[in-house]
């Protein structure tokens, strides 16, 4: 049950005034590190999966494990995509399974970052998944996740952030106030005042990318001025390749196993560290009972044809699989037949949606009824349609 509704999780923690960590994951290892350092210390969660970190990893193999073990934690969990370069990443990370998005267009200039996070705003939203934009530009420094982050910052302004929000709609948006992907050189020139600023002009959560390197004074005084939601990486990369290191020293001639033994653990033990200092420890039941629960929603239509062929058949099914599965919010689309000739219905399509949102979205959407007025109904009239909500 605890994979719950992203905005609900960060209203929450901006109301209560403590921040959620949102962990990039690049492995199992990663995922069961994450969830196991939330469960230790009761802290809700964000599964956060960076398009950066596909190269290192099969998306589409690692989100079914992400969804499965959301479903089995006791700590309120999000999945979110982290930093989507457009609205093809966002269509595919809402179809696998993320039930929050964020697009990164803050390195185009702001006419051309408005249009590309509005588009995937109206996509995401009408598929029920909230949006976190960016705006201002986080560059990196040294460490993993430098190289991709290239450039220098560019510090968010107030008036421009108010603007892009009422442009766009987005649910939270991603500063920059002085943070830097990677490892951090010296210590950060954090300007609070200017967050203080964003956040008085906004009222809605606010994000910080780069977290690795802050000091715990500094989390807390970006927790007061309206961040609550706090991505965190380079730290946990770290912890897992000292573990590694440490376990290679030991023993040079250590297998592979062997040598990632301790990194679940080391990567746990900062999600845990980091869960304390964020403030979300001992937050699960309260955030739980504030968040609703995210269900997908079976469309089901059983229906008897008529005056088809075996190949009209065949081809009218596969028309369906493809119109169908370009909704909004729609994750798959199946077909099917009675395993006896003596029920009552023959056929069945079952269409898995996102979220309750998509029923309406399906119902009115071009491609859907195209296909169901002159394709389906015509040759379908003996049906009959129901919506299923499934339990977590």
């Amino acid at each position: 049950m605890p994979l719950v509704h992203f905005s609900d999780l960060l209203s929450h923690a901006y109301r209560e005034r403590y921040a959620v960590g949102a962990f990039d994951l690049v492995g199992l290892e990663f995922l069961e590190a994450a969830l196991a350092g939330a469960e230790a210390t009761r802290s809700p969660v964000i599964l956060s999966l960076a398009e950066s970190h596909f190269e290192h990893y099969d998306f589409e193999v690692l989100m079914p494990a992400v969804v499965a073990a959301a479903h089995r934690a006791t700590v309120p969990v999000a999945i979110h995509l982290d930093h989507g370069s457009g609205l093809e990443s966002v269509q595919r990370a809402i179809r696998l399974g993320a039930n929050a998005v964020m697009v990164d267009a803050s390195h185009l200039p702001f006419a051309d970052n408005v249009a590309c996070t509005r588009e995937v705003v109206e996509f995401a939203h009408a598929c029920g998944v909230p949006v976190e934009g960016e705006l201002g530009y986080v560059a990196g420094v040294e460490g993993e996740d430098a190289e991709k982050h290239p450039g220098e910052a560019i510090y968010t302004s107030p008036e421009e952030a108010r603007l892009f929000v009422e442009q766009t709609g987005v649910d939270c948006l991603a500063v920059s106030i002085g943070t830097v992907h990677g490892r951090l050189r010296g210590r950060p020139r954090l300007d609070f005042e200017r967050l203080a600023r964003i956040n008085s002009a906004l009222g809605i959560p606010l994000v910080i990318h780069g977290g690795t390197g802050l000091e715990d004074g500094e989390f807390r005084r970006l927790i007061e001025n309206g961040v609550a939601k706090i991505n965190y990486y380079t730290a946990l990369s770290d912890a897992a390749a000292a573990a590694v290191r440490e376990a290679a020293a030991q023993d040079p001639k250590a297998g592979y196993t062997r040598l990632i033994a301790g990194v679940r653990r080391a990567v746990q033990a900062e999600v845990a560290r980091v869960n304390t200092v964020f403030g979300s420890a001992g937050r699960a039941e309260a955030a739980l009972a504030a968040c609703r629960p995210w269900r997908e929603v079976a469309h089901v239509v059983v229906f008897n044809p008529n005056d088809l062929s075996p190949e009209e058949m065949e081809g009218w099914i596969a028309e369906g699989r493809e119109r169908l599965a370009r909704v909004p919010g729609v994750r798959r689309v199946d077909a099917g037949q009675a395993l006896t000739p003596h029920a009552r219905y023959q056929r069945v399509w079952l269409v898995r949606f996102a979220s309750r949102a998509v029923v309406d979205t399906y119902a009115r959407h071009p491609e859907h009824v195209a296909y169901a007025d002159r394709r389906f109904r015509p040759h379908a009239a003996d049906r009959l349609t129901i919506d299923f909500e499934l339990e977590p």
